[in-house]
């Protein structure tokens, strides 16, 4: 969705922006409203339904690059969602809001996010994702969606806000701004990334490599951005986090096996992408997260480190490209 014109190129940005700011904000009320009236913890909210439909940009984008054989592109993507959701969105959320946890309802979902960091790496050393390691993560991504779905039947109606309206005009109403915002966001993302690829390679002349491991992998990466920071304004701060780990553990366990099952079984692996993003996605995760599990609350030194860690990344990729 790019126009030959760099007038419109520029204004078609903006109505990216325009497009996943309110639909952010409408897809959070509705999620919130979701929340409080099936009962179901924010967090799980935020780990599921949230999060899957704020990585359909990154799904859609790494998806069509693999078709298109752009494999780098493909990979950047995906693996650069991860490490800006938790070192720049996360910290983000921590910084602004460093809430106190539930312990028992945080540790499966961050076990399961680090773990599979540390699992696609192992599966990635020969330099390919083959069709059985497609299979092993794709059994993960099953395994998280049953853990959450077991875990929400459980606390379903338990916490149910009987003070919220739930009359047929509400009902569609919430049901209506989920799926416009939705919508807002995920069209929202598709024309920011797509013209600001090419305000930087073809107006600005930036490096493609490097727009798809920071502007492309960002730009996807909007709508939990949009949401966290909604989220926050709202005091909704399981939401965001929820929406993170959740869209993290998609991003690694989902799109990857995809995309190798999209290019005939075996997806090509990059040495920089073994031995340089993958460690540094599992080192802002186990910052943001392992002293939070410990301490049970999240302090601002963790987000205050974990923007720093992306930060320096984003500039080695910059200055090493």
């Amino acid at each position: 969705m790019t126009a030959d014109s760099p007038v419109l190129v520029f204004l078609l940005f903006g109505l990216g922006l325009l497009c996943i700011i309110k639909g952010g904000d409408w897809f959070v009320d509705a999620a919130s409203w979701i929340a409080e009236v099936s009962g179901i913890p924010q967090f799980i909210i935020g780990a599921t339904i949230v999060s899957l439909a704020t990585t359909l940009p990154e799904v859609l984008v790494s998806v069509m690059a693999a078709a298109s054989g752009s494999v780098e592109m493909a990979t950047g993507n995906a693996i650069g969602s991860v490490t800006a959701n938790t070192g720049m969105i996360l910290g983000i959320s921590i910084v602004a809001m460093p809430a106190v946890i539930d312990r028992k309802k945080y540790l499966p979902k961050s076990l399961i996010f680090i773990g599979s960091i540390i699992l696609l790496w192992a599966l990635s050393l020969s330099g390919e994702l083959t069709m059985i390691g497609a299979f092993i993560m794709a059994a993960v991504f099953i395994f998280f969606i049953f853990e959450n779905v077991s875990e929400a039947k459980k606390e379903l109606g338990t916490a149910a806000n009987t003070e919220v309206k739930k009359d047929k005009k509400t009902v569609i109403k919430n049901i209506a701004l989920f799926i416009i915002g939705a919508a807002g966001i995920v069209l929202g993302s598709r024309l920011l990334v797509d013209n600001g690829t090419v305000i930087a390679t073809d107006i600005l002349g930036i490096p493609e490599r490097v727009v798809s491991l920071t502007m492309v992998a960002i730009g996807t990466s909007l709508p939990e951005l949009v949401t966290t920071i909604t989220a926050i304004a709202k005091k909704q701060s399981a939401l965001s986090v929820g929406n993170i780990i959740g869209a993290n553990i998609i991003d690694m366990i989902l799109i990857l096996p995809i995309c190798s099952f999209v290019m005939g079984g075996s997806l090509p692996v990059a040495w920089s992408t073994i031995w340089i993003d993958l460690p540094v996605s599992l080192v802002v995760s186990v910052i943001c997260l392992v002293p939070a599990l410990i301490a049970g609350k999240f302090r601002r030194w963790q987000g205050i480190a974990a923007l720093t860690v992306y930060a320096g990344y984003v500039v080695y990729l910059c200055v090493a490209v």
